[in-house]
């Protein structure tokens, strides 16, 4: 089977309206396009159709949203805020593009592009990232466990080190 044809096959487009989480471990292309309320975790592409409504944070790696959000929207790679948007809410990315048009009403953060496209996490973002407590992650840090380095009192991660770790530690 061809890689394209197993993409396709992880469409998921809902056009209704639906209350909670969605969280996807596994990367899927989903499309909203009716009205969301909760908290979206996703792995992949997530696209907010024109006619969306969604009151939700947002945590994914492409978001491309045309419609409405009220909430903070975290993309891992890439954020693009299409001429029909409207957000309301802080979004961090670390790239962003904006139609003009679009209307958004929040803070904008760039992530740290210190190792090319990975970020730089701190002890909490780090924290749900690895689904470990962030007791876990200080302790790993002051024992120097987990790469990391301080910016004043505080720890913080490289992305790509951590993955580096991570597959280093799943080797073991």
């Amino acid at each position: 089977m061809a890689r394209r044809d197993r993409d396709e096959e992880k469409i998921l487009d809902v056009d209704a309206s639906m209350q909670g989480t969605l969280a996807f471990k596994d990367p899927v292309n989903l499309r909203i396009n009716g009205t969301f309320e909760g908290r979206l975790d996703t792995k992949g592409k997530l696209t907010i159709g024109q006619n969306a409504s969604v009151h939700a944070d947002i945590n994914g790696e492409e978001i491309f949203v045309s419609g409405k959000i009220t909430g903070n929207i975290k993309a891992d790679k890439h954020l693009r805020v299409l001429s029909s948007a409207h957000i309301v809410g802080d979004i961090t990315a670390p790239v962003l593009s904006v139609e003009a048009g679009a209307i958004l009403q929040g803070k904008c953060q760039m992530l740290n592009k210190a190792s090319g496209k990975d970020g730089i996490f701190n002890a909490e973002e780090l924290a749900k990232y690895l689904e470990v407590e962030i007791s876990n992650i200080v302790n790993w840090a002051d024992s120097g466990k987990i790469p990391a380095f301080k910016e004043g009192s505080e720890w913080m991660f490289n992305r790509s080190l951590i993955n580096d770790w991570i597959a280093k530690e799943k080797a073991k």
